[in-house]
C-alpha cells in the first residue's frame, strides 16, 4: 500500500504506440524550470514532452545519469540560481585572513599556509611567503647581533674589571709595583667618604693626618700575625693614618705587598676564613703613630677594633686598626664585623670604631684597585 506522505513512486513508461492518458498541469500553472538541469541548456518552447522509450540494459550515450535516474525528492539544497560569475584572475584575488590571526609575521605566514594550502606556483602564495621569510631573516640578523651586543659588553666588562685569564695575570703581577710608580694621594686620598658607613647608617668622613715612610715589614706586626702572614713574605709595607671628622677617633690603614702568587694569596685567604685569623685578638695589626696629630698617643694598648682583608685577586693584604684619639687603654678590643653588628653596645660599637677600621679598609682597597685598572688601560 503506498505511503500518503511519502514520495511518488515514478511512472513505468508508457508503451508505445499508445495515447498518454497522463493528465497534463493545469492551464493556468506555469512549468517550473528544472534546476537538476545543467544551467547552460538551451531554452525550448513549453510543449508536452513525448513520453520516454523503455531503458535499456544500458545506458545510451550522451544520456545524463539526471534524465535516466530522476533524483528521489528530499530537503532543498544549496545551489547557485544563476550560472556562477567568472572568478577574477588568481593574481587579483588576495586570500581572506584566517579568523585569529596571530599578530608575530611568521606565525601569521604558517597559519596562511595551512589555512590555504599555498603552492609554488600561486603568484600571491609565492609573494607572502617571500616576506615572510624576509621578514624571518630579519628577526634572526636582530636576534644575532643583539645577542653580540651583548656578549660584547660582558667581555668587555670583564676585560675592564680584571676578567680573562691572560689580563688577570698581568695584573696580579703589575699590583706588586703599582706603588713605585703611584702618587701617595691616589693609594691613600687625602679625604675619603663612606656613605652609608658610619653607625645607623649614617655617613662617614676620614681626613688623613700622616703617612709612614715604605717599610719592609720588620718589627710592623705583633709576633702571632707575623707567623700567619709569612707564607705570603712581604715585599713592602705602605700605611697611613686617618682621624674622624670630629678627632675623636684615629685609625691606621696599611697596605702589604706580598711576594706570593695568585694560589699563594687563595691559599692564605682560605686559612683567615676557615680559622678566623680575622677575628682573634691575639693577631691585632699594629697602629702608626705620628707626633704632632691627634694620633701621637695611638699605640698598642690603646687598639679597640681592627679588620684584616686577604684580597684573593691581588698580592695584597689589606688592614686597619682603630681607637680613640684621647689615648684611652682598652680591655677588650673587639673585631669590626662584631663592632658593627646591630645591637652591639661594646665601647668600641658605640663609639663607630668598628666602622671606622671596616670603612677604611674598604675605602683604600677600592682605591688601589682603582689606580691598578688604570694603570693597566693606559699600557
Amino acid at each position: 500500500m503506498p505511503d500518503p506522505g511519502g514520495p511518488e513512486a515514478p511512472r513505468d513508461p508508457q508503451p508505445p504506440g499508445e495515447p498518454d492518458h497522463t493528465p497534463g498541469p493545469p492551464a493556468t500553472t506555469q512549468a517550473q524550470p528544472d534546476q537538476s538541469r545543467p544551467a547552460t541548456a538551451a531554452p525550448g518552447p513549453p510543449a508536452a514532452v513525448p513520453p520516454a522509450p523503455p531503458a535499456p540494459a544500458t545506458r545510451p550515450p550522451g544520456r545524463s545519469d539526471a534524465a535516466a535516474y530522476p533524483p528521489t525528492p528530499g530537503p532543498p539544497t544549496a545551489g547557485p540560481p544563476f550560472p556562477p560569475q567568472p572568478s577574477a584572475p588568481p593574481t587579483a584575488q588576495r586570500p581572506p585572513r584566517p579568523v585569529g590571526r596571530p599578530a608575530d609575521p611568521v606565525a601569521g605566514l604558517a597559519a596562511d599556509l595551512l589555512a590555504h594550502g599555498a603552492t609554488a606556483t600561486s603568484t600571491p602564495r609565492t609573494a607572502r611567503s617571500g616576506r615572510g621569510l624576509a621578514r624571518l631573516v630579519t628577526a634572526a640578523l636582530c636576534a644575532v647581533l643583539g645577542v653580540g651586543l651583548l656578549v660584547g659588553a660582558v667581555l668587555g666588562s670583564l676585560l675592564r674589571e680584571g676578567g680573562g685569564p691572560a689580563r688577570s695575570t698581568d695584573a696580579f703581577q703589575h699590583a706588586r709595583t703599582l706603588w713605585r710608580g703611584v702618587p701617595v694621594d691616589t693609594l691613600f686620598p687625602r679625604t675619603l667618604t663612606g656613605r652609608g658607613a658610619g653607625p645607623g647608617g649614617a655617613d662617614r668622613t676620614w681626613t688623613r693626618i700622616a703617612v709612614a715612610p715604605d717599610d719592609r715589614c720588620a718589627g710592623a706586626f705583633d709576633p702571632l700575625l707575623a707567623t700567619a702572614l709569612s707564607p705570603v713574605g712581604c715585599a713592602r709595607l705602605l700605611r697611613a693614618t686617618y682621624a674622624d671628622a670630629t678627632s675623636t677617633s684615629v685609625t691606621t690603614v696599611g697596605l702589604v705587598v706580598t711576594r706570593a702568587d695568585a694560589a699563594g694569596m687563595r691559599a692564605l685567604r682560605n686559612r683567615f676564613a676557615t680559622e678566623r685569623l680575622d677575628q682573634r685578638a691575639d693577631l691585632l695589626p699594629k697602629p702608626y703613630p705620628a707626633d704632632g696629630t691627634a694620633a701621637e698617643g695611638f699605640g698598642d694598648a690603646q687598639r679597640a677594633s681592627w679588620r684584616v682583608s686577604v684580597p684573593a685577586d691581588l698580592p695584597l693584604v689589606v688592614y686597619a686598626v682603630s681607637g680613640f684619639a684621647d689615648g684611652r687603654d682598652i680591655q677588650r678590643p673587639e673585631p669590626a664585623d662584631r663592632a658593627t653588628a646591630r645591637g652591639a653596645t661594646t665601647d668600641p660599637a658605640e663609639a663607630g670604631l668598628g666602622h671606622d677600621a671596616k670603612g677604611l679598609a674598604t675605602g683604600v682597597e677600592r682605591a688601589f684597585r682603582t689606580a691598578l685598572n688604570a694603570a693597566m688601560e693606559a699600557r
